[in-house]
């Protein structure tokens, strides 16, 4: 009787993703935009990809980190938003314990390969703009493909722990997840051990590697701005203002809602658990479907080309 109970506390059954709380009511309306959304978003970052592969001129480092933002996105949302539209479409709440540590990693990984791409691309943009001279010599193909890697590793390394952290503890209470995906702190909350490791790791590797993410891309930012102001031409300087400020808005529309949750996690404990479940969910659609308009508007190589992709210059 005891093995067995031990075994079906750490095996645990399904868990019920209750959606929005308090919004349940207005879930299917809700799911309309968050559909929209989602389309943008793989219409978006399913063209990027297609252009920068197919179109040589677009092999540049700028434009292979842009190409796994892109992909970082496309994980980000389809991990999530799929199930919410099952959710509250379909009333499809249950999801398998492997299938919530799936998706729980995914999230994860996806924010700190955000972070580590947004980081990687304030370089380049520094390289471009403040030592464009060594540009080419310093971003070669394998000094890219090294940073990829390094970039996917360490984002691999942070959440392979979280899973075993999860994995490890006992299930003994309620399995309703008030939240419309698994996250690592709201599933932890649910265990009958004790979970300050999970909250400590959960709270202060994000904040720790995010923050240091941040103040490298300030800084980056800070020269590179530094650096625009003193360029002799004006039609130079506000080329490289246009690609900067595409940088800066995604990486405010990233770190925004990121840092806010996070935070709200450990010390929001006055703020309304619907409104912070809402902020979550937007999280994980607008940034992935924004970041390909932003790119696409601000940054003239990749305008140019999708006007050629829907106006080839015999229509134009």
């Amino acid at each position: 009787m005891v093995a067995t109970l031990n075994f079906s506390s750490f095996n645990p059954g399904p868990f019920i993703l209750v959606g929005i709380p308090g919004l349940e009511q207005f879930h299917v309306w809700i799911g309309i935009p968050f559909f929209v959304i989602y389309f943008v978003a793989l219409a978006g970052n399913g063209m990027l990809l297609y252009l920068i592969a197919m179109d040589h001129s677009l092999h540049e480092p700028m434009f292979f980190f842009l190409s796994m933002l892109a992909s970082a996105d496309l994980i980000l949302c389809t991990t999530c938003v799929p199930k919410t539209l099952g959710i509250f479409w379909f009333g499809a709440k249950e999801i398998t314990f492997p299938g919530c540590l799936t998706q729980l990693f995914f999230i994860h990984f996806s924010f700190f390969l955000d972070s580590a791409i947004l980081l990687a691309m304030a370089f380049d943009r520094y390289m471009a703009i403040c030592s464009p001279l060594r540009y080419t010599s310093v971003l070669t193909p394998r000094t890219i493909v090294k940073i990829m890697v390094g970039i996917v590793s360490r984002s691999f390394s942070i959440m392979i722990p979280v899973v075993f952290l999860v994995k490890r503890l006992p299930f003994c209470r309620t399995r309703l997840i008030p939240h419309t995906y698994c996250e690592h702190i709201g599933v932890a909350r649910l265990s009958c051990a004790d979970i300050s490791i999970n909250i400590w790791y959960g709270f202060a590797l994000p904040l720790m590697i995010a923050f240091s993410d941040l103040i490298l891309i300030i800084i980056s930012y800070t020269l590179i701005l530094h650096a625009v102001f003193h360029l002799p031409s004006r039609d130079a300087r506000q080329k490289a203002l246009s690609t900067c400020g595409s940088h800066v808005t995604v990486i405010l529309i990233f770190y925004t809602p990121a840092m806010f949750s996070v935070l709200t996690h450990r010390f929001g404990h006055n703020i309304s658990h619907t409104f912070h479940i809402m902020l979550a969910n937007l999280f994980v659609a607008i940034p992935p479907a924004l970041n390909p308009i932003i790119y696409g508007v601000k940054t003239k190589q990749i305008k140019d080309k999708v006007i050629l992709l829907f106006l080839p210059k015999g229509n134009q």
